[in-house]
């Protein structure tokens, strides 16, 4: 029996491993400034928009650089590369917290986009498809799970220690944090090199980058993961605006948006009931299409505030669904052979997309009169997915 049906008992350690590094790694250099951006607003005078476009600096550096750590890993195993962006993590985050102007403090976002590249859910699911095989589904579901409560652990932490220092302090302790735990969690717990690769047919093993994106089927998937998650975060990060236009408190707006984070956790859930058995497009397509519904009942639904925010669940539900699909898209049709260099490619664009995903919205908004008809493009956008999502 190979690796790909059977699995070593201490791979379940070394998923729990993997899993800790990600509650750690989303939560210091993803989540921690979007809780304190006001906060180094406030006492720097940078405003805040520009805080935010500095963090954003560092989210398109990942995408670029997720082109090359998927490579790296592809040839060399995970080791040392996500060993070093827990070092490097650490470093721009202390360049971030002694910054004397935002030119350096957005350096400090540059050299965390790299360390982002190497410790997030893509270097992540890289080493899910190589050691798991056929059972990645299951092990991408609890490693997703795992970093969704990223959020729920590190804001209520961020928000204490501004309590009690500055928002510098604050970056330092995050940056030891950060090194003194995914350091050991990667360095003993991640693969020097990969092993013999289990067998698989030899089409798969034919699979590199240049053959797969001259393909039809990977424009058409990459164009179509690009659309969904264009939807999806226009209308999810703008939720606060869609639904106070509509007549519902900020304080309930922002409860609303906090729920759609617990539906997140349902829709990754709900990701391991399709068949395994399904052809390769059939996640996309029902995750593109559950999108065109709920983002059309969220664009034109006036209320009341308790349907809006079932609704905003909904989708909530959909976008941690979308997460995964995304995350198993290039395996699924290619295999685990040369994963993260497909994937790296892959997920490049969709990675600027999340970048820039908090001004989506907005921008539509202004540019279209309102947050309801921006949520109407959205759907438009989902439902070219939809489409798109057949050929692939």
């Amino acid at each position: 029996m190979t690796a790909e049906v059977s699995a070593p008992p201490w791979l379940g350690g070394r998923l729990a491993a993997l899993s800790v590094g990600q509650v750690i790694s989303w939560g210091i250099l993803y989540y921690a400034l979007i809780v304190a951006s006001p906060a180094v607003a406030a006492e720097t005078g940078w405003p805040v928009t520009l805080v935010t476009l500095s963090f954003s600096s560092g989210l398109i550096v990942s995408a670029v650089a997720g082109v090359f750590v998927g490579r790296w890993l592809d040839e060399r195993g995970p080791r040392l590369i996500m060993t070093l962006g827990s070092i490097v993590g650490p470093v721009g985050l202390v360049m971030v917290a002694l910054a004397p102007n935002l030119a350096v403090f957005t350096a400090g976002w540059v050299v965390a986009g790299g360390a982002q590249s190497a410790v997030l859910y893509q270097a992540a699911f890289t080493v899910i498809a190589r050691r798991h095989g056929s059972r990645r589904r299951a092990a991408m579901t609890i490693l997703t799970l795992a970093g969704g409560l990223a959020s729920t652990v590190f804001a209520p932490v961020v928000a204490g220690l501004l309590t009690v220092s500055d928002w510098r302090t604050t970056f330092i302790v995050l940056a030891g944090f950060l090194l003194v735990t995914t350091v050991p969690l990667h360095w003993f717990s991640l693969e020097r090199r990969w092993g013999r690769i289990p067998e698989a047919p030899e089409a798969e093993h034919a699979h590199t980058v240049s053959t797969v994106i001259r393909t039809r089927r990977f424009w058409m998937l990459e164009l179509s993961m690009l659309m969904l998650a264009t939807a999806l975060f226009s209308v999810t990060l703008a939720l606060i605006p869609l639904f106070t236009e509509k007549g519902m408190s900020y304080e309930l707006a922002a409860w609303a948006l906090g729920l759609l984070g617990a539906g997140q956790v349902i829709g990754r859930l709900l990701y391991i009931a399709i068949p395994h058995t399904a052809a390769p497009w059939v996640p996309l397509a029902a995750t593109a299409g559950l999108s065109v519904v709920f983002l059309a009942f969220l664009a034109l639904v006036p209320g009341p505030p308790w349907l809006l925010i079932v609704l905003g669940i909904a989708a909530g539900a959909v976008r941690g669904a979308q997460t995964l699909v995304q995350g198993s898209a290039v395996a699924d049709r290619w295999g685990a052979h040369n994963y993260g260099s497909i994937n790296g490619v892959f997920a490049a664009p969709i990675t600027l997309i999340s970048a820039v995903g908090p001004a989506l919205g907005p921008l539509l908004a202004a540019a279209t009169g309102s947050y309801t008809a921006m949520a109407l493009i959205a759907v438009l956008l989902a439902a070219v997915a939809l489409v798109l999502a057949r050929f692939s």
